[in-house]
């Protein structure tokens, strides 16, 4: 029995949103259409980075190079709404990288998680 594949429908997204998540080990860019559907993603150990070098503001850079023209190539996208979490080195770097694409960027959201009050301390040792 052959498996037929079933053909992708051809999407026009004119608007979507990037999520940018940059820890200390990697960083990794997804696009999504407005509903959160993901179109593509990226990031710097699936270009090839392995190691110390995932964690570069360069390798950021790639990945967000990589994923903004598959999104251009395959659905036209034009206007973009960025949100960032994490704390690692290629955040900067991965923004920058957009801003040169040419895509129109409407927002720049930082959605890291910041603890309020933190986790309960230790117990006191008692000598």
């Amino acid at each position: 029995m052959k498996k037929t594949r079933k053909k992708m429908k051809k999407r026009d997204v004119s608007i979507g949103k990037i999520y940018i998540q940059s820890t200390f080990n990697n960083t990794i860019i997804t696009i999504t259409d407005q509903n959160g559907n993901a179109l593509t993603s990226s990031s710097a150990g699936s270009l090839g980075f392995k190691g110390a070098r995932k964690t570069t503001p360069y390798a950021a850079q790639l990945a967000m190079q990589t994923a903004v023209d598959k999104a251009k190539n395959n659905f036209k996208l034009k206007e973009v709404n960025i949100f960032i979490a994490g704390v690692g080195n290629g955040r900067e770097a991965a923004v920058k990288a957009l801003h040169n694409s040419g895509l129109i960027i409407n927002k720049i959201k930082d959605t890291t998680p910041v603890p309020h009050n933190g986790c309960r301390p230790k117990k006191l040792r008692r000598v």
